[in-house]
């Protein structure tokens, strides 16, 4: 789940006029932009990435995943646009990557991916979050617990059954690789600071649930047929990711396509190891 890249070109009429922009890409994600007034960013990327490292600390035997110091921090450019990239990596018991990425580019667009591998001997589902912001207001929220066998396991689905109902104003159209999502996907254009909200109360929603299941899903063996299949379609998961094209295009851009090819073979949706 990556609308992120795949719109950012297609938002650059979206931007304010090009001003001053600084950013500290060292720490725990720290962030500093000196904008001129009247052109603020839009707050929603920094929220819903509060939110989800807030969940890390419910997350059993978490502990930091490496990354490569090359994809840790980066920048480019793309249109004569300062690109800036940050990737946080994490993984815990029941789940084999924790991956927040969060990018600016010049003083507009903000993109947040995020995405929650599980490890195959576990029957959990991928968790993926994205968010596409401007000054001038979010065009894409997608969040889901996607299923990498048929259908989410009984526990999931049940609590995200039971969740208060929410409504938006814009719903969006899936893309057409989206049958890897659950029934339960969120894919919007939040029209308000409401709605924003709303969506990020529903993505925390989600990944208490998830939190709640990998404290208390057992672990199979790596031999089990059950395990096997769980990677397997994890693997199906992640090609069809690769997919869009869109990403891919941006990427090789902003940067070349051989660091793109790597960029979202190794880190965006690299395959799970076999078990």
């Amino acid at each position: 789940m990556d609308p992120g890249w795949a719109e950012a070109g297609q938002s650059q009429g979206q931007r304010g006029e090009r001003g001053r922009i600084r950013i500290l890409l060292a720490g725990e994600a720290t962030v500093t932009v000196s904008v001129p007034p009247g052109l603020p960013l839009h707050p929603l990327v920094d929220r819903l990435a509060a939110a989800i490292r807030g969940c890390w600390a419910e997350l059993p035997e978490l502990e930091p995943l490496a990354v490569d110091p090359e994809l840790e921090a980066i920048s480019g450019s793309l249109d004569g646009e300062a690109l800036f990239i940050r990737n946080e990596l994490h993984r815990c018991r029941g789940l084999r990557k924790l991956h927040l990425e969060t990018a600016r580019l010049g003083l507009g667009l903000q993109i947040l991916h995020c995405v929650w591998f599980p490890d195959p001997r576990f029957d959990l589902p991928v968790f993926g979050a994205d968010i596409v912001a401007s000054p001038a207001g979010v065009s894409a929220a997608i969040m889901d617990l996607s299923p990498v066998r048929g259908a989410l396991p009984e526990g999931i689905a049940a609590a995200l059954a039971e969740r208060s109902p929410r409504h938006y104003s814009q719903p969006r159209e899936l893309p057409p690789w989206g049958s890897i999502f659950s029934s339960h996907v969120r894919f919007v254009r939040p029209a308000d600071a409401a709605e924003e909200e709303m969506f990020v109360e529903e993505v925390a929603e989600a990944l208490a649930i998830l939190a709640r299941a990998c404290h208390h899903t057992p672990a199979q063996a790596a031999a089990d047929p059950a395990t096997v299949e769980r990677w397997a379609g994890q693997l199906s998961y992640c090609k069809q990711q690769k997919q869009n094209d869109k990403t891919r295009r941006v990427l090789e851009k902003a940067f070349n396509p051989a660091w793109a090819e790597r960029y979202i073979e190794d880190l965006l949706f690299d395959d799970p190891p076999r078990p």
